[in-house]
């Protein structure tokens, strides 16, 4: 995380020297004047794009098609009551185990594995997810920058560079070290910004989390947790303490509030216990074998819940026991066959052990059960890939390509399966869209020139990448203009 840190603090401080350098290819605005530093949304989100294409860089971000589903699925069920339609968000899940959940400028939301594995249920989670909307929905990054208008704009930028540091690159010492000078601003005005930033999104979020049918006891119970961690050691504190700082007051007054919301909460979905193990397993340390925590759990099987033994399933694929974990995934299958994830868990097992056929069998079932599924359609085309059948694996995923918003992902793999089922173009074409959601425009366009000068394309082909094309250069920012009154067109499937 520390590359990362110190990627985003030289980035994000270029901006304070925009007015006096020319273009250099990489996609931050120009902020203006300090009087004009207040950013605008398209702003907010070519910003929140470039952190998020440095966390990607870093390989910080878990492209697990499951786990993304859920993740997208609880942050849209939150988001839709936040009623903000100017505003679009993203959810994803960053492989630290470390407790911590973040808001980027634009609607980025990034929810780290330990802080899923820290929940003691589903509406704890959706409470810090609700917190983090809030962030965004109420642009206290933009109203900071506002607030330091009297500070030079070099300051301006080192500041929302401590901003993001802080929560997106885990604030360790040798990272938050470099913007020191930055934190020191004001530092008495920005304590009190960020207490009434925390207060409203504690209140703001709370009315989302009730709205979407969540406990909104789920919020202080989970302020509570963070206190307990925290302790009297300061090498103990989370890092979400750190920038979400939780006191006895903080935590009296949202209690308060949620005891004065009347919610009859929904109980907790199996998605929500699944991607926990899920989590557990995927964000096992190196060196360390996912196995031995469910040697325990599971010693006494009859009372293990089925999230359990979902997931000493999953450590037995990781181990490299694949065979081992078939019958326990076919079992869960077969015991409840409309949970989606034990029909993927069983595809990837059988696929893990060289059943080919069966892996097919059961992917192509689940597909029958759940149509356009992200998570089921993603393991089968794997599946068909491995088999030799790229071209079924390239159509499959061109269906649920332009049936539902897809994740960069999901686009890599339908550009390898397009490379190798021979649609060079197509290819390089979805690579383009691929580079397009990952925030690098210039690599985007790179890309569709690429698919325009493949040999006897189609017109069809043409005209659709030469739209494209155009449609990334016009977005791709000029400095010194101000696109809030360019009338640009906004480009679909930048998330």
């Amino acid at each position: 995380m520390r590359k990362i840190a110190i990627f985003l603090a030289a980035a994000l401080t270029t901006i304070g020297a925009g007015a006096q350098q020319t273009n250099t290819g990489d996609d931050l605005p120009d902020i203006g004047s300090p009087a004009q530093a207040m950013l605008t949304l398209e702003d907010e989100r070519q910003i929140g794009r470039m952190v998020v294409r440095g966390l990607r860089d870093q390989d910080q971000i878990l492209d697990d098609p499951e786990v993304a589903e859920y993740v997208q699925s609880l942050g849209s069920r939150l988001a839709i009551e936040a009623h903000d339609g100017a505003q679009r968000f993203t959810f994803f899940t960053v492989k630290d185990r470390g407790i911590n959940a973040f808001a980027l400028p634009g609607g980025f939301i990034g929810v780290n594995a330990g802080l899923v594995l820290e929940t003691r249920n589903e509406s704890e989670l959706a409470g810090v997810v609700a917190h983090e909307i809030a962030h965004v929905t109420q642009r206290h990054i933009a109203r900071s920058i506002a607030a330091q208008s009297r500070s030079s704009l070099v300051s301006t930028a080192a500041m929302l560079a401590a901003i993001l540091l802080g929560a997106a690159a885990g604030g360790g010492d040798g990272a938050m070290a470099g913007v020191a000078a930055a934190q020191s601003l004001a530092i008495q005005q920005q304590i009190s910004f960020t207490r009434e930033n925390e207060t409203e999104a504690d209140r703001v979020g709370l009315g989302i989390l009730a709205r979407s049918g969540f406990d909104p006891e789920g919020m202080p119970k989970f302020f509570e947790t963070m206190s307990r961690l925290a302790g009297s050691s300061e090498f103990n504190i989370p890092e979400m303490l750190r920038t979400h700082p939780v006191t006895s007051t903080r935590i009296a007054e949202t209690r308060e509030r949620a005891d004065q919301l009347s919610v009859t909460p929904l109980p907790d979905s199996m998605s929500y216990a699944l991607t926990r193990e899920r989590l557990r397993v995927l964000s096992t340390p190196a060196g360390k074998d996912p196995q031995e925590y469910y040697a325990a759990v599971i010693k006494n099987e009859p009372d293990a819940s089925s999230a359990q033994v979902y997931g000493q399933g999953l450590a037995m694929v990781m181990s490299g026991h694949a065979d081992k974990a078939i019958p326990v995934f076919r079992k869960l299958r077969d015991t409840d066959p409309s949970v989606m994830q034990y029909h993927t868990a069983l595809g990837q097992a059988q696929l893990r052990a060289g059943q080919g056929k069966a892996s097919l069998e059961t992917l192509a079932k689940a597909r029958e059960l759940f149509p356009r599924n992200v998570a089921v359609t993603v393991r089968y085309a794997e599946s068909l890939m491995q088999s030799g059948d790229a071209k079924a694996a390239h159509e499959i995923l061109l269906d649920l390509f332009n049936a539902v918003p897809p994740t960069p992902e999901q686009a890599r793999l339908t550009a390898l399966a397009a490379n190798a089922a021979g649609d060079v173009a197509d290819s390089y074409y979805y690579m383009s869209e691929y580079h397009i959601m990952s925030g690098d425009l210039p690599l985007a366009i790179n890309q569709l020139q690429l698919a325009l000068a493949v040999p006897k394309i189609t017109s069809v082909q043409r005209a659709r990448f030469q739209a494209r094309l155009e449609e990334v250069q016009q977005a791709m920012p000029k400095r010194g203009s101000r696109r809030a009154s360019s009338g640009q067109p906004r480009l679909q499937g930048m998330n």
